[in-house]
Formats: structure tokens, C-alpha cells, sequence
């Protein structure tokens, strides 16, 4: 540079770090969003004509269950009960699908918690076919006009608010209320949460997608709540998935939507373990738990990364300095 010249500092030019292709991406997101909408909107139509109405009464089960099987010994005041279970929720806990009184969640879970315990346990049936998670405290009250409440309480909930796209905020917190009204109550309470929709494979593409996604965001939702209301909830997408996927024939049900007697019996098994651990008959580790911890512990880890990790550009120019000379 010659003396005399003014020194010239770097050069600043703003330059868009959104590529051409990105612009595009974007553009052909907004042109074919309404197409999609349409696309879901016609295939929920279908899956509603194809999906079986829950008309039929489910079985009842209710009474009262010994040690040592034998029949079911129906319920009076001068009965003598220990444990008093009631089941709240959809038509999961009615054990809709299934052929036989014996084959419902309810009656399996006071079964086996008989044998457990050497207990008589008495069933209450407070779920209602078709319930969403607006209809629960409608089943609590039902409960404290009936009689006394419950020792332990099961609720199955969660598919009618994914089908009928009831918020998943409002649908969780409506479960974690009616948790902590029961616990309140002095009943330990035991929740299945939402099921995994990618198993149900009546339901067409991209629609069953859809449901997945809601229902496993509805599920962790609802864990959540259940937790900070005192309540134990049971992962049963994640418990239940993999043996559907391998025997739907033998899992599901003749309407390929609710569980069969054999699905009911898996689910069960999942269920009584924090069944019985809620009730102190058992001091086992719950299976899922390490599991849960771990995940906890990886998305506390992947948090950590995003906070070191380079920040995606908020769409202002970056500026490029070029020296001078």
C-alpha cells in the first residue's frame, strides 16, 4: 500500500445463509399443506366408517375374588372384603373385546392380586365404553356417591382423546386430577397410559402416523402428570408394542381395534406388578423403571449438547469479512 493512502479496515458484506434450496423447501411446504390436511381429514373419515362402534355391553365382572379361585361371590355389605380395587377409565378397562367376564383387565388384576396377596379382593367397574379423559371425574364422583372409596384404583385412558384430538395438555392434566382426587381419597392409583396407534394397522398411512405421534406425546404427558399427582403410571405402548406387532391375530380382538382376552392377559401382567408394589404386597423394583431413568438420563445429556452445540442462524444475514488489499 502506498504512503499517503488511507488504510482501509475489512470489508463487511451481509450474506443470507438460507440456501435456494431451503427457500423452495419452504415454499413447497405452504403449497402443499392444504393438500395434507385434506389427504388426513379424508382418511379419518374412513377409518370412522371401518372402525367397529362400541355398542355391545362389555362383560361384568364385578364381585368379590378369594384366594384359591373359585367362582366370583357377589358383592354385599356383609361380605368381608380387604382390598377394594375400582377401574376407571375407556373401553380398555371395560375389557371391551374381550368374550368372557374372566378375561377383563379387571377381573385378571383381582385374580391374580388374590393368589398374591391371600387376600379377598372386591372389584368396582366405574369405566364407561368410549370415555375420554373429560369423563373421569364423572367416574370419580360416581364413586364417593356409590360408597366408600377405594384402596387401590386402575385407570386405563387415553385412545378416545388422541381419536376425538382433545388437547394433550388439557387431557393430561384432566387424568392428573382425577389421580390426585383418588389419592386424596387414600387409594393407591395405578395408570396405563395412552396405547400405541402404529400397531393398528387398519388405520391407513399417513393417518396412522398421525395418531402414533399424538398418542406417544399424549402417553409421556400423561406419565408426567401422573407422577407429580402420586400416582404410578405404566408405559403401555412401550410394554405392549413389541408383542403385538409379533401376534396381532392372537392379540387383538375380532373389531382389530380393542385387545382380545390374550391382549387383556398381556396387559395385565404389565399392570400388576405396580398393582401389587403400590399396595406394599410386593418390594420388587418395577422392570420399567431403569429403563425410564435412562431415558431421563439421555435427554438430560442431548440437553446439555444443545447448549454447546452450534445455534441454527435466526434467518439474519451472517456478515462475511473480507480484508482489505
Amino acid at each position: 500500500m502506498a504512503d499517503g493512502q488511507p488504510k482501509l479496515g475489512p470489508v463487511r458484506i451481509f450474506a443470507p445463509r438460507r440456501s435456494a434450496l431451503a427457500v423452495l423447501a419452504a415454499g413447497a411446504i405452504a403449497s402443499t399443506a392444504v393438500g395434507t390436511r385434506n389427504l388426513l381429514s379424508g382418511q379419518a373419515l374412513k377409518a370412522r366408517e371401518v372402525i367397529p362402534k362400541s355398542w355391545d355391553i362389555p362383560p361384568r365382572a364385578d364381585g368379590v375374588y378369594a384366594p384359591g379361585g373359585g367362582p366370583v361371590q357377589r358383592w354385599q355389605r356383609d361380605v368381608p372384603v380387604d382390598i377394594h380395587l375400582m377401574v376407571f377409565g375407556d373401553s380398555t378397562a371395560t375389557g371391551y373385546g374381550s368374550t368372557d367376564a374372566a378375561e377383563t383387565p379387571g377381573a385378571r388384576l383381582s385374580r391374580e392380586l388374590a393368589e398374591l396377596s391371600g387376600r379377598r379382593i372386591r372389584l368396582s367397574t366405574k369405566a364407561i365404553v368410549g370415555a375420554t379423559s373429560k369423563g373421569l371425574s364423572g367416574q370419580v364422583d360416581a364413586m364417593f356417591v356409590a360408597g366408600p372409596p377405594p384402596d387401590a384404583a386402575v385407570i386405563m385412558i387415553g385412545a378416545n382423546d388422541v381419536t376425538l384430538l382433545n388437547g394433550i395438555p388439557q387431557s393430561a392434566r384432566r387424568l392428573g386430577d382425577a389421580v390426585k382426587r383418588l389419592r386424596a381419597s387414600g387409594a393407591v392409583v395405578v395408570v396405563g397410559t395412552c396405547p400405541d396407534f402404529g400397531i393398528i394397522t387398519a388405520i391407513p398411512q399417513p393417518l396412522r402416523w398421525v395418531a402414533r405421534s399424538r398418542g406417544l406425546r399424549l402417553a409421556r404427558a400423561q406419565a408426567r402428570a401422573v407422577r407429580a399427582a402420586g400416582g404410578v403410571p405404566v408405559p403401555l405402548a412401550d410394554l405392549l408394542t413389541p408383542e403385538f406387532r409379533k401376534a396381532p391375530t392372537e392379540l387383538f380382538s375380532a373389531d382389530g381395534y380393542h385387545p382380545s382376552g390374550a391382549g387383556y392377559a398381556l396387559a395385565t401382567q404389565q399392570l400388576l406388578p405396580a398393582l401389587s408394589h403400590a399396595l406394599g404386597e410386593t418390594s420388587d423394583t418395577l422392570p420399567w423403571l431403569s429403563k425410564a431413568a435412562e431415558s431421563r438420563s439421555l435427554a438430560t445429556r442431548l440437553r446439555m449438547l444443545a447448549r454447546i452445540w452450534p445455534r441454527r442462524t435466526t434467518g439474519v444475514p451472517a456478515p462475511l469479512v473480507i480484508p482489505a488489499g
